[in-house]
């Protein structure tokens, strides 16, 4: 019988180097690619997550810094003030004062806006990520978790 040199039949084998797309193996290489994936992008979540929060605690460490740095001109400026006041009481003193109430007031609200902006910043954990990490065992597990 002369073999035929027409097309193949529906059912003949692909080659063995064109990858199956169908099969465990298939199935198991695309669910292996998905994981490493969603993985790769929880961590880079974190990742973003922390460059954040450590920004905002930088700032407040900053700020509060600023505050640490007028103290010293605030009592400074507190003891030429009760110097003055006592050595003659006119109206000198009262400057001082003024300058002495002035720069309370700037490092007061310097600090309190340090403070807000280190609360706002800690915990320095990446909330976001291990919500979503949690979340996706829990799916992968095959409970709806939320």
């Amino acid at each position: 019988m002369p073999e035929s040199t027409g097309p193949k039949p529906p059912d003949a084998r692909p080659s063995p180097s064109v990858p199956s797309t169908k099969g465990i193996a298939a199935s198991t290489r695309r669910v292996v690619a998905h994981l490493s994936t969603l993985v790769r992008l929880e961590r880079e979540l974190a990742q973003a997550e922390l460059r954040r929060k450590g920004t905002v605690v930088g700032s407040g460490l900053g700020v509060g810094a600023g505050a640490a740095f007028l103290v010293p001109y605030v009592v400074a400026f507190g003891l030429a003030t009760a110097t003055a006041a006592l050595a003659l009481v006119v109206d000198v003193w009262l400057a001082l004062l003024i300058m002495f109430v002035v720069l309370i007031v700037v490092v007061a609200v310097l600090a309190l806006v340090a403070r807000s902006l280190i609360r706002k910043g800690t915990p320095i954990t990446p909330e976001q990520a291990l919500e979503e990490a949690r979340l996706t065992q829990a799916v992968l597990k095959g409970s709806n978790a939320r």
